[in-house]
């Protein structure tokens, strides 16, 4: 029951952060008004918290799940898992730091809205992460399958 608890949590937090991301692309535009922004950064700290609960859910299957430390980490798939993860965080910085900028501002200044060029450099990276992250459900699903193993 432990590790369908577990195996439960993890894809939830994986559809939450699916979700999310979408939902950061799709309001992140032009002309962004400043109930949107405070909207962004909610969303945007739901993400951060989504994702260092599937580190801490994820590896807490690998350590304590049904099928052993040894079936994720002698599997290719899993490695390249975590590696597109950590990408995808990577990417996630830049993002991160402007949002949490633009809420200062606005903060400062009821009226703030980021300029198109700013809100133009970061779409592409937020499309970049939900590109990549939609590959982890797949590269979970080969390896739940022994794709992978030796």
């Amino acid at each position: 029951m432990s590790d369908f608890l577990q195996a439960s949590l993890h894809h939830l937090l994986v559809f939450t952060i699916a979700a999310v991301l979408a939902c950061e692309w799709a309001l992140l535009r032009p002309g962004l008004a400043p109930a949107t922004l405070r909207l962004l950064a909610r969303l945007d700290a739901v993400y951060g918290l989504s994702a260092l609960g599937i580190l801490l859910v994820g590896f807490g299957r690998v350590m304590h799940g049904a099928k052993g430390a040894a079936f994720y980490t002698a599997n290719p798939l899993f490695w390249t898992k975590i590696g597109v993860f950590a990408l995808v965080g990577l990417l996630s910085i830049k993002p991160t730091l402007r949002i949490l900028a633009w809420q200062k501002r606005l903060r400062a200044d009821a009226g703030f809205t980021p300029s198109s060029a700013d809100i133009a450099a970061l779409r592409p990276l937020l499309l970049a992460e939900l590109m990549l992250f939609a590959a982890i459900p797949v590269l979970a699903a080969a390896m739940a399958r022994g794709i992978g193993h030796a």
